[in-house]
């Protein structure tokens, strides 16, 4: 195989759009930095399924090509997880809460990154984007920068000879106050974006997600397009 032909197109990105604000934002950065779109989101048996037909509503915004991976078979296996074991609740309070830790799906980064990985080799897109930042850092060990740095080694290991892709994770050192900020300014749809992990039919205001998300705005002081069950409850930092 020659040089040129496993050289990736470096402006096509493929990237994991959960449905959630993290990567709404994402997604609309890399269009507004005129990046060919895929978007991958994957059904991994998840209790809040409506995060899926809010990233069918941000891909659609943005034109992009988007694909939903059906590995919902896997959740039965992804047992002890409050997101994808019905007999585990899903816990109110600060996200930084070590009772969060009931939230963590393991492994979930590197299986939802590796299916946009595989897609991107096949695609020759250069970029496979992640949209993790710093708030992850506390509860979830897939969403650290060390993770990241690994999984991009592996990608340019597993695919070597190929057009290989790099992990890009723009908002890794970001609050989700900045992505709040940055997201308003870019004009993401933020208001189509789902981020409760009850999957009722409002955001609940008090799982670790939704709370996370009600001060990323408060903080950003840019309008909340979202609707809460519980706006009120204040919790403290841990």
């Amino acid at each position: 195989m020659s040089e040129t032909s496993t050289k990736p197109d470096p402006f096509s990105a493929v990237v994991v759009l959960s449905g959630g604000m993290d990567s709404t934002t994402l997604l609309a950065h890399y269009a507004m930095l005129h990046y060919r779109l895929t978007a991958v989101t994957v059904d991994y048996g998840q209790r809040h399924h409506r995060e899926i037909d809010a990233a069918r509503k941000v891909a659609e915004h943005y034109g992009a090509e988007h694909h939903v991976v059906d590995l919902s078979g896997i959740g039965v296996l992804l047992e002890g997880s409050a997101l994808t074991d019905s007999k585990v609740s899903v816990p109110s309070g600060h996200y930084a809460e070590e009772t969060m830790r009931t939230t963590v799906v393991p492994n979930r980064n590197a299986i939802l990154a590796n299916v946009a990985v595989g897609a991107a080799v096949a695609r020759r897109a250069g970029v496979v984007a992640l949209g993790m930042h710093a708030g992850d850092h506390f509860v979830y060990p897939d969403c650290r920068p060390a993770f990241v740095k690994a999984l991009d080694h592996l990608v340019q290991v597993a695919n070597e000879g190929f057009p290989t892709p790099h992990v890009e994770t723009p908002f890794i050192t970001w609050s989700k106050t900045d992505i709040a900020v940055y997201g308003n300014r870019i004009g993401a749809p933020l208001g189509e974006s789902w981020s409760c992990y009850r999957g009722g039919d409002r955001h609940c205001g008090t799982c670790g997600t939704c709370y996370e998300r009600r001060e990323a705005f408060r903080n950003a002081e840019v309008p909340d397009p979202t609707e809460y069950i519980d706006d009120v409850t204040e919790f403290a930092a841990p």
